[in-house]
């Protein structure tokens, strides 16, 4: 049952992208040309990894408000030792390990401790930001030197496809794979859905949250990563507004705030929409401020959607 309503939340989803692409074609000449297409599919690829992490971690009933905010301390990782003479790819080594280890400090603030995740990752959100700007003295990073292979992850193409999309593919084909029929994905719904039932089942729920915990920071540090490959800077105000996007995505593509559902394509067609509407309110020459707005309006209506379905699901 609830597979069959993540794929009608799915199939939805392209219909109203597919509706709204119609739409905007007429609306602006430039909307279905291969640049803009480029545009769209490169703005959501990199935050996507970012997606995938915080999927998992809403299924089991936690949440990360801090992703941006570890995204751009990988970033600034990376660059900083690089600047001091670390080969980029040991760098990045670095900078992941780091966005993994701030995983577990949150996660063992949720085990260990007790606190919530939206307390801990809220706690690390200022913590990873502070980090950012002591390592770069709120100065922003120059890294044009880097070699041309490192670049190659953020802005090289292969056949006139980006490696960054690429990159992109290969992790949500592989993580929706293993999401779906990997019995230790399982306990996560599981824990997700009933925690006390969980560990009436001998599931040791605190281990699941712990390590999901820990993917997400380092889906956050490979998103860093890429980012600088791609950017060949690292900014120490990166990031800031991303993990309500990346929230929404999944939210959107139907992982409940409340745990036990959502899927890592249903996440990524969330994020697809977004970036559309995005695309559309910038071609339509839409004020930045009112994009906000109308993208904050998407959010409200997606959580009250999901609201709305949990209320359903306990009332039956």
């Amino acid at each position: 049952m609830k597979l069959k309503t993540n794929n009608l939340r799915e199939a939805g989803l392209i219909v109203i992208i597919a509706v709204l692409c119609l739409v905007m074609s007429f609306a602006s000449e430039f909307f279905l040309t291969w640049e803009n297409m480029r545009a769209m599919l490169l703005s959501f690829a990199i935050e996507g990894i970012v997606v995938v992490g915080m999927t998992v971690l809403l299924i089991v009933g936690g949440i990360d408000l801090a992703v941006g905010s570890v995204v751009c301390l990988s970033m600034v990782i990376v660059g900083a030792l690089f600047l001091h003479g670390f080969d980029p790819w040991t760098a990045s080594v670095i900078a992941v390990v780091a966005s993994a280890g701030i995983g577990l400090c949150m996660g063992l603030c949720v085990t260990k401790i007790g606190l919530s995740h939206f307390i801990a990752s809220l706690a690390f959100m200022v913590i990873a930001r502070g980090l950012s700007l002591a390592i770069t003295q709120g100065t922003p990073q120059s890294l044009f030197s880097l070699p041309a292979e490192f670049k190659l992850i953020g802005q090289g193409t292969i056949y006139g496809l980006p490696v960054v999309i690429i990159i992109f593919g290969l992790i949500v084909v592989v993580s929706d794979y293993i999401l779906r029929n990997s019995v230790l994905f399982r306990k996560v719904f599981y824990t997700g859905s009933n925690e006390r039932a969980a560990m009436y089942a001998g599931i040791d729920v605190n281990s699941v949250k712990l390590w999901v915990t820990v993917l997400c920071g380092t889906m956050s540090g490979i998103a860093g990563v890429v980012y600088t490959a791609r950017f060949g800077a690292a900014t120490p105000t990166f990031g800031v507004g991303m993990e309500l996007n990346v929230i929404a995505a999944a939210v959107i593509g139907g992982a409940s705030l409340k745990g036990g559902s959502g899927t890592i394509y249903g996440a990524v067609l969330g994020l697809a929409l977004l970036s559309v509407v995005t695309s559309s309110l910038i071609l339509l020459d839409v004020s930045v401020y009112f994009q906000d707005v109308i993208k904050g309006g998407i959010l409200l209506v997606a959580v009250s959607l999901d609201h709305w379905i949990n209320s359903r699901k306990q009332s039956n």
